[in-house]
């Protein structure tokens, strides 16, 4: 029987990606050589590289003025860096508090200079995201967290603004249609949708680049790599190629649009499971910013969280359980998890609530 892994990252991938890395880590395309002993300096992998940079341009409609790059590390890493390369000393940005992850982002970049929080989702314990404030013109840069993975809430319009908007898209990445050129910067870990931990996709537009007036570290700074990709550090070539991978599959899906009408499906069709079954109640306070990708709800009684999550487990049906310190259940629905999950869970849910119906 199948495993239905509702993971919020490291997430599910297409069976597709699966074999093909298997075949790489064994005998990468008739090489003799294995992928994981194949050098970053390398033509296979430059192929391999160019390769997932057109694939992603491709998908995403990536404009030319914007530079492409696939870093060793994860967001929390931009955390920090993207003040480093864009706020000055004398200067301030705005942030969007979201979520847990907004938050850490909020907290990096005040360690680099003035931060403006323009609206904070704290109060209402993170269960809507705040859509009425102002961003002042003067900032060099607006912040936000596309989609909040713990809150299980999205915001799905681009905050209108003449400053730059840097998005963490993390956990939405590749899921639905945007336009990218209302961003300065697209930054996204891809062990989500795009790929497997340890590497950061980033798009971000040439002309905000190597734009700060301070001294920060080469290793740091956006426009080294940009300028001498990919040889200034060394590339995780496996997971690129897994990335790319991951890509081709998507293309052959359809693209985005095919996908995102899936995820669309797949969430509501879960969503309304939660809003009709007995024992559940959603996290999110206002419906219209539900994630399609990360639903989170909540026992009616808390003490059936342990029994429900062992019930499901006993059924396939793992990995639901909130992040550490949160109460309830998360089922992420990234890209790759097939419809056919979603209705397990589903399933799943109805046969929990008969049980406890006979067992009243």
């Amino acid at each position: 029987m199948r495993i239905h892994n509702f993971s919020a990252g490291t997430a599910v991938l297409p069976d597709f990606v699966y074999n093909k890395t298997a075949d790489a880590n064994r005998d990468y395309n008739k090489t003799g050589l294995s992928l994981l002993e194949t050098s970053h300096r390398s033509v296979v992998f430059a192929d391999i590289l160019t390769e997932a940079e057109a694939l992603l341009r491709e998908l995403k409609s990536i404009p030319q003025e914007y530079t492409v790059l696939f870093l060793a590390d994860g967001a929390s890493q931009h955390f920090a860096q993207i003040p480093l390369n864009l706020l000055n000393n004398d200067t301030e940005a705005s942030y969007l508090d979201s979520g847990v992850w907004a938050s850490k982002a909020i907290n990096e970049a005040r360690l680099d200079g003035k931060v403006n929080v323009v609206a904070s989702g704290k109060d209402d314990e993170y269960r809507s995201i705040p859509t009425d404030f102002y961003i002042p013109e003067d900032n060099t840069h607006f912040h936000y967290t596309s989609n909040n993975t713990i809150n299980g809430t999205t915001l799905l319009v681009v905050p209108k603004t003449s400053v730059p908007v840097i998005c963490d898209m993390s956990t939405d990445i590749l899921s639905s249609e945007i336009d990218v050129t209302k961003f300065g910067m697209i930054y996204a870990s891809e062990q989500k949708n795009a790929g497997v931990a340890g590497v950061s996709i980033i798009i971000i537009r040439n002309d905000i680049l190597d734009k700060v007036n301070r001294n920060i570290p080469n290793i740091s700074n956006y426009a080294i790599p940009a300028d001498n990709k990919p040889l200034y550090i060394t590339s995780q070539v496996f997971a690129i190629y897994a990335t790319s991978l991951n890509l081709k599959w998507l293309k052959s899906q359809g693209g985005v649009p095919a996908i995102e009408k899936r995820n669309i499906e797949k969430s509501g069709l879960l969503y309304k499971e939660i809003d009709r079954n007995s024992l559940f109640t959603g996290r999110v306070s206002n419906i219209s910013q539900r994630s399609r990708m990360n639903v989170t709800f909540l026992p009616n009684n808390p003490e059936h969280e342990q029994e429900f999550l062992d019930f499901a487990a006993e059924r396939k049906v793992v990995v639901i359980k909130q992040y550490a310190d949160y109460g309830g259940f998360r089922a992420s629905l990234y890209n790759a998890l097939p419809i056919e999950s979603a209705k397990t869970l589903i399933a799943v849910m109805q046969e929990y609530e008969n049980h406890k119906k006979l067992n009243a």
